[in-house]
């Protein structure tokens, strides 16, 4: 279970200096913040010269504190006609500020011109303050902010990615000795590219010793204001222990991918692709974009709360909050999708339930503008009709038009998008070292160095898979007219769900059919469906019983056995096959994979709060750039982790 997140907690020495009262210690030297940053980290790492004629190029640091760092890496950046395409900076920090903070923060150190501004956009950005990864984007996602909220001890050696340069920032051994322990330098080292440099303002023997256990060479330089010396250096290992080599990019002669699916999936990965420069090449066998379950009117989005956090729970948090940014930059360039912003309400079954949900969110001191337990009263005021029971409100959810995410998605990609309708693809084959794309006529509809299954169900026949298993789920919608509920102010969801549409409408939903492909609409499902809602909503009344004048719509999910996406490289399961022995005790990343092919399908019921996540997932994997998410959580989602069960059951066939 993740331990809760701690704050930090803003104080000031008698000169104007920030510090911790909980570390004792302060966040910058009191010769100036900015020029500490500039002599320490910047110069310490020979930068802004080592990343000229990069494309990406990542810093990784141990203690991101106000962001100072940070900062002063991006105006370096802005400033330099030589600078790399894509800059990445990843940090850590166990005790982050509140927005708030961060601002008083920025205007007691006085940040220059050159700064002033990146601060203001920082502190505007300011993730919610709830573990694990949040990706930040600026520059138009040229440079771009990884942070992780929690200890680095147990962070750290969850990343994966490929470090260029370390600055190893926090407060004194002596005072935070949990952040330079050799653990952590161990992390370091398994993340270091070849030659990475680091730098830091300390000095102390146990600093140099585990730099030296680990692989790093260090010289002593001179100092920043009163401290006489500091460490430089790079990592240089005498021989080679890890057993896993950091993510390069994958090897291509060109960056142009096949995305088979224009729905949720495929239409997230088409932005996430493009904005990276890619050329994208779009299949979908419908005449028009999200034309099945991504084709219904609405659909609900909200992060996954449970007593035990689980790992489900992580990874919808993530892709939610990673959801909500994305959208909000699609609306920032006029292409914003149709969507409520007004929150949504999730009610629980019973008192007992909401009474266990309540002690949970105390435990996880998650913040007000994330989720808040309500009382029964409060409820029925949120939501503006009666509600059977309490539950838990959360802000930042509500509803969105799928179709309007799709469009507004492809339209931002513009002329690197060419997207084709109306196409079944059949079968893939390797030819040359590319991917050729064929229909079931033999006739090849594409050819790219990638091709991404986006297509639900479909995937695992069209990429050949057979340790892929997914189902189909039916559900069906019911379109209420002249709702009872018509004064319901924001979705409401439960045992079934509600969202008020525009008119008075309200849609309701939705049954859960697995293995059911029928198309036709029943009144059995609008009477499932209403009676769920009359429930929750106890205003519906009989309305459930007039369910056969009710509109609707059939459409299809698809599922695995796990609950979760499959997202990621897909296996050569063919090798895998021929080399079962050495595999049975395999990790995923020892698994062979088939070269430039990728899914992102089975989202089941949660694609809109999957489907940006999986697109930058994937696209991270394609750049080498450091991935959006704990590997750990990845590993989850990796569509090779049924072949790696048979593997380890001796259950291949």
């Amino acid at each position: 279970m993740t331990a809760a997140l701690i704050p930090a907690t803003l104080a000031f020495r008698d000169d104007g200096t920030p510090f911790s009262p909980l570390y004792g210690d302060v966040y910058h030297s009191a010769s100036g913040a900015f020029a500490q940053s500039g002599h320490v980290f910047l110069r310490g790492n020979q930068l802004p010269e080592r990343w000229h004629g990069q494309r990406i190029f990542t810093v990784v640091e141990t203690g991101f504190g106000m962001g100072v760092n940070f900062l002063a890496t991006w105006a370096a950046w802005r400033a330099d006609p030589a600078r790399c395409e894509r800059l990445h900076f990843v940090s850590v920090e166990k005790h982050p500020f509140g927005k708030d903070d961060l601002r008083r923060a920025y205007e007691a150190i006085g940040a220059n011109a050159s700064t002033d501004a990146l601060a203001r956009t920082l502190a505007e950005a300011w993730p919610t303050l709830v573990p694990g990864t949040h990706r930040l984007e600026f520059e138009d996602g040229r440079v771009t902010l990884t942070l992780v909220f929690g200890d680095a001890s147990e962070t750290l050696p969850k990343l994966w990615l490929r470090a260029d340069a370390f600055y190893l920032d926090g407060f004194a051994p002596s005072k935070n000795p949990e952040l330079w322990s050799p653990a952590v330098f161990r992390s370091l080292a398994r993340i270091a590219a070849e030659h990475a440099t680091f730098a830091t303002w300390s000095s102390a023997g146990d600093v140099k010793r585990a730099l030296e256990q680990n692989g790093f060479e260090y010289r002593k330089v001179e100092g920043f204001g009163t401290k006489r010396t500091m460490l430089v250096g790079r990592f240089a290992p005498r021989w080679r222990v890890r057993r896993y080599e950091p993510p390069r990019p994958l090897a291509l002669a060109r960056r142009h991918a096949v995305v088979i699916g224009a729905g949720l999936a495929g239409c997230a990965l088409v932005e996430r692709l493009a904005s990276r420069g890619w050329q994208v090449t779009l299949l979908e066998r419908n005449a028009a974009l999200a034309r099945d379950a991504s084709g219904n009117p609405a659909g609900v989005f909200h992060p996954l709360v449970s007593r035990d956090d689980s790992s489900a729970s992580h990874i919808t948090r993530a892709g939610f909050l990673y959801a909500l940014r994305r959208w909000n930059a699609l609306e920032a360039v006029g292409h914003a999708p149709k969507r409520g912003n007004g929150g949504l309400l999730q009610l629980a079954t019973d008192d007992s339930e909401a009474a266990l949900m309540t002690e949970a969110l105390a435990a996880f001191a998650y913040p007000r503008d994330y989720v808040v337990p309500v009382s029964r009263e409060e409820a029925k005021r949120l939501a503006g009709v009666d509600v059977g029971y309490g539950g838990w409100f959360y802000p930042g959810g509500g509803w969105i038009d799928p179709a309007s995410l799709c469009a507004a998605q492809c339209a931002v990609a513009g002329e690197r998008l060419d997207a084709h309708f109306g196409i079944q693809v059949a079968r893939i084959e390797r030819i040359d070292g590319e991917w050729s794309v064929y229909n079931a006529a033999g006739h090849c509809l594409a050819r790219a160095p990638v091709v991404i299954f986006a297509n639900a169900q479909d995937a695992a026949r069209a990429a050949g898979l057979r340790h892929a298993p997914t189902r189909i789920v039916r559900g069906q919608l019911t379109l209420l007219p002249q709702s009872p509920l018509a004064h319901l102010r924001v979705p409401v969801i439960g045992e079934g769900y509600a969202v008020p549409l525009a008119d008075g409408v309200t849609l309701a939903g939705a049954t859960y059919e697995v293995d059911d492909d029928d198309v036709a609409l029943r009144p059995a499902g609008h009477t499932e469906n209403l009676a769920r809602v009359a429930a929750m909503l106890p205003e519906l009344g009989t309305a459930f019983s007039r369910s056969t004048d009710c509109a609707g719509r059939v459409a299809f999910r698809c599922v695995t056995s796990d609950r979760l996406p499959m997202l990621g490289p897909l296996a050569d399961e063919e090798a895998a096959r021929r080399d079962t022995q050495r595999l049975r005790g395999a990790w995923p990343l020892d698994l062979p994979r088939a070269e430039g092919l990728y899914g992102a399908f089975a989202y089941g019921s949660r694609g809109l709060v999957w489907a940006a996540l999986g697109a930058e997932l994937i696209a991270s994997q394609l750049e080498g750039e450091p991935w959006p998410i704990e590997r750990e959580l990845a590993d989850h989602l990796d569509p090779a982790r049924f072949l790696l069960r048979a593997l380890r059951q001796q259950t291949l066939s």
